[in-house]
């Protein structure tokens, strides 16, 4: 409890930042208009399946879609400023925050492992936007990252992991999204996050009988983060990773907007964020889907990183990593988008998914195999929580759904 009292300042301090944010971005959104210049999601969308540099854009969008983002500029940013929190780990710069990728060292595989899923994904199915929104980003937040996490560095590992994982994660996530969520009025990001889930275990038991696949070389692990001999050699992380330090707070909720993409860096995040306010002050109607409910989902977010590190706070110190990020990702977001961004679904799907997602997810993280990795855990937590937040808040309280604009 002392510990917690503690770090009330930092909390307060961060709740107070994402609600100026808001309120800033809603005063604002009106001044804006949707005619910047910067093509909406509308015409994003329409273009992509036709045009071979709108369906590029697309890829770059996608690697913000785990955050709700969908924004170009906040694709472009999450890569870049990914690369500078890698480089400035390798080089054991202070500047470097919480090391990317949990200290591995494998962030260039990742990367690449990721890019190969993402662009089949997007190569393979990107002509099903003509028929609206394709959950085409499922690969790149998922299993070829996972796949590297399990058997190590490699082109071999990085080529399996992103090829069979485009080649299955999609269709199940279409699939679910199509048939089943869409005719139950259910959020999406219950099917996309189940497709990563489901696909992961097809294809780690896969690779379990494919004779060029080896965990010799693979990197060991430790009771919670992989880690590699390359990782374990680094001196110790600088101060702002201890969770017992001043600042560390701010710096872990700022992390947590990219640990879906597996980098839990400052620097990553900072580039998504920074790269997607950019693009909602060159058009609000690109971002977000092109809802105009960026602000709204940011908040939610903010708010569910806050209270889920501060809840869990004991969580972090005494295992050094916990899944606090899930809600972000996941029930904050899906909960703002699903009842038209009202300050009553932004606050109880924050807090609510706050409360339930991380330790589902460590639940579930707890009874893996060993082959698994643990975003499997931290996914199927993503699919339960989230659906029973929306039913709580559309059956339970009897939350509006605005109809489709």
């Amino acid at each position: 409890m002392k510990a917690r009292l503690r770090l009330l300042p930092e909390f307060l301090g961060v709740l107070a930042f994402g609600f100026v944010l808001y309120y800033a971005m809603v005063a604002l959104q009106g001044s804006l208009g949707s005619d910047g210049p910067l093509f909406s999601f509308e015409t994003w969308l329409e273009r992509a399946p036709d045009s071979a540099l709108y369906r590029f854009f697309w890829l770059l969008g996608d690697t913000s879609e785990p955050t709700f983002y969908a924004s170009l500029f906040g694709g472009i940013g999450l890569l870049a400023f990914a690369f500078v929190g890698h480089l400035l780990y390798k080089t054991n710069s202070r500047l470097r925050g919480i090391p990317i990728c949990y200290g591995t060292g494998l962030w260039p595989w990742i990367f690449a492992a990721s890019l190969v899923g993402l662009g089949l994904s997007v190569a393979l199915f990107g002509g099903l936007l003509e028929g609206g929104w394709a959950p085409t980003f499922v690969p790149f937040v998922s299993v070829p990252a996972a796949v590297v996490f399990v058997y190590g560095a490699g082109w071999k590992n990085a080529l399996t992991g992103g090829i069979l994982g485009a080649l299955v994660t999609f269709p199940i996530a279409y699939g679910i999204i199509q048939y089943v969520l869409t005719p139950l009025g259910l959020p999406g990001v219950i099917g996309a996050v189940t497709g990563m889930w489901l696909g992961a275990i097809l294809v780690l038991e896969l690779c379990r009988y494919l004779p060029w696949m080896s965990r010799e070389t693979a990197p060991s692990e430790g009771e919670d983060i992989p880690e590699t001999g390359e990782g374990t050699d680094l001196p110790q992380p600088p101060p702002p990773v201890d969770p017992n330090r001043r600042g560390w707070f701010g710096r872990r909720v700022l992390a947590d907007f990219s640990e879906a993409q597996f980098y839990g860096n400052e620097w990553a995040s900072a580039g998504l964020l920074l790269g997607t306010l950019l693009s909602w002050v060159l058009n609000p109607l690109h971002p977000a889907l092109g809802t105009g409910l960026l602000p709204a989902v940011i908040l939610s977010q903010v708010l569910t990183a806050a209270v889920g590190v501060l809840l869990y706070y004991e969580s972090w110190r005494e295992k050094g990593w916990y899944p606090t990020f899930v809600p972000l990702v996941s029930v904050a977001p899906a909960m703002a988008l699903a009842f038209g961004g009202t300050m009553q679904s932004i606050l109880l799907g924050a807090v609510l998914g706050a409360i339930l997602a991380p330790p589902v997810a460590q639940f579930v993280i707890d009874r893996l195999p060993d082959h698994w990795h643990l975003f499997i855990g931290n996914t199927l937590s993503m699919a339960l929580s989230s659906l029973v937040v929306f039913l709580i808040l559309r059956y339970a309280l009897g939350f509006e759904v605005p109809p489709p604009s």
